[in-house]
Protein backbone atom coordinates (compact mmCIF):
# COMPACT_ATOMS: atom_id res chain seq x y z
CA UNK A 1 0.00 0.00 0.00
CA UNK A 2 1.34 3.41 -0.91
CA UNK A 3 0.57 6.84 0.55
CA UNK A 4 -2.47 7.43 -1.69
CA UNK A 5 -3.90 4.04 -0.75
CA UNK A 6 -3.34 4.72 2.94
CA UNK A 7 -5.03 8.14 2.67
CA UNK A 8 -7.98 6.52 0.89
CA UNK A 9 -8.27 3.85 3.59
CA UNK A 10 -8.16 6.53 6.31
CA UNK A 11 -10.86 8.53 4.50
CA UNK A 12 -13.12 5.46 4.31
CA UNK A 13 -12.47 4.40 7.91
CA UNK A 14 -12.89 7.83 9.52
CA UNK A 15 -15.54 9.27 7.21
CA UNK A 16 -13.62 12.26 5.88
CA UNK A 17 -12.77 13.25 2.33
CA UNK A 18 -9.69 11.79 0.69
CA UNK A 19 -8.18 15.29 0.55
CA UNK A 20 -8.67 15.73 4.32
CA UNK A 21 -7.14 12.31 4.96
CA UNK A 22 -4.14 13.20 2.77
CA UNK A 23 -3.68 16.46 4.71
CA UNK A 24 -3.83 14.56 8.03
CA UNK A 25 -1.33 11.99 6.80
CA UNK A 26 1.01 14.71 5.49
CA UNK A 27 0.76 16.53 8.84
CA UNK A 28 1.55 13.36 10.78
CA UNK A 29 4.58 12.55 8.62
CA UNK A 30 5.83 16.14 8.90
CA UNK A 31 5.45 16.14 12.70
CA UNK A 32 7.23 12.79 13.09
CA UNK A 33 10.12 13.97 10.89
CA UNK A 34 10.50 17.23 12.83
CA UNK A 35 10.46 15.44 16.18
CA UNK A 36 13.09 12.94 15.01
CA UNK A 37 15.27 15.79 13.73
CA UNK A 38 15.16 17.19 17.30
CA UNK A 39 16.08 13.74 18.71
CA UNK A 40 12.61 13.38 20.27
CA UNK A 41 10.87 10.01 20.29
CA UNK A 42 7.35 9.66 18.86
CA UNK A 43 5.29 6.87 20.43
CA UNK A 44 1.92 5.65 19.23
CA UNK A 45 0.84 3.30 22.01
CA UNK A 46 0.37 -0.23 20.75
CA UNK A 47 1.64 0.61 17.26
CA UNK A 48 5.24 1.50 18.01
CA UNK A 49 7.90 4.13 18.56
CA UNK A 50 9.92 6.20 16.14
CA UNK A 51 13.30 7.40 17.37
CA UNK A 52 16.54 8.72 15.95
CA UNK A 53 20.12 7.91 16.78
CA UNK A 54 23.59 8.55 15.47
CA UNK A 55 25.11 5.56 13.70
CA UNK A 56 28.82 5.46 14.46
CA UNK A 57 31.33 6.11 11.74
CA UNK A 58 33.19 3.10 10.50
CA UNK A 59 35.58 1.85 7.87
CA UNK A 60 33.97 0.34 4.79
CA UNK A 61 34.90 -1.05 1.41
CA UNK A 62 34.56 0.89 -1.83
CA UNK A 63 32.10 -1.24 -3.87
CA UNK A 64 33.75 -0.16 -7.14
CA UNK A 65 37.26 -0.96 -5.87
CA UNK A 66 36.96 -3.71 -3.22
CA UNK A 67 40.62 -3.45 -2.28
CA UNK A 68 40.15 0.23 -1.33
CA UNK A 69 39.02 1.09 2.20
CA UNK A 70 36.83 4.16 2.77
CA UNK A 71 35.74 6.04 5.88
CA UNK A 72 31.99 6.14 6.44
CA UNK A 73 30.99 9.19 8.50
CA UNK A 74 28.63 9.04 11.48
CA UNK A 75 25.06 9.69 10.37
CA UNK A 76 21.70 10.29 12.02
CA UNK A 77 19.16 7.61 11.15
CA UNK A 78 15.54 6.85 12.04
CA UNK A 79 14.53 3.72 13.90
CA UNK A 80 11.11 2.12 14.40
CA UNK A 81 10.34 -0.27 17.24
CA UNK A 82 6.98 -2.05 16.91
CA UNK A 83 4.56 -1.92 19.85
CA UNK A 84 2.75 -4.80 21.53
CA UNK A 85 -0.48 -4.53 19.51
CA UNK A 86 1.41 -4.51 16.21
CA UNK A 87 3.60 -7.44 17.30
CA UNK A 88 0.52 -9.44 18.30
CA UNK A 89 -1.24 -8.67 15.00
CA UNK A 90 1.83 -9.74 13.01
CA UNK A 91 2.13 -12.95 15.00
CA UNK A 92 -1.54 -13.74 14.30
CA UNK A 93 -1.03 -12.92 10.61
CA UNK A 94 1.55 -15.71 10.33
CA UNK A 95 -1.33 -18.18 10.13
CA UNK A 96 -3.17 -16.15 7.48
CA UNK A 97 -2.29 -17.14 3.91
CA UNK A 98 -3.74 -14.08 2.12
CA UNK A 99 -2.70 -10.45 2.71
CA UNK A 100 -5.01 -8.44 4.96
CA UNK A 101 -6.42 -5.22 3.48
CA UNK A 102 -6.54 -2.23 5.83
CA UNK A 103 -9.45 -0.69 3.89
CA UNK A 104 -11.70 -3.74 4.29
CA UNK A 105 -10.74 -4.60 7.87
CA UNK A 106 -13.82 -3.87 9.98
CA UNK A 107 -12.40 -5.19 13.25
CA UNK A 108 -10.58 -1.95 14.08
Amino acid sequence: MNKAGLASAIADKVGVTKKQAEEMLDAMVDIVIRQLQKNDEVTITGFGSFSSFIRKGREGVNPQKPAEKIDISPTKVARFKPGSTLKKAMKEAQTVSAPVSVASDESM
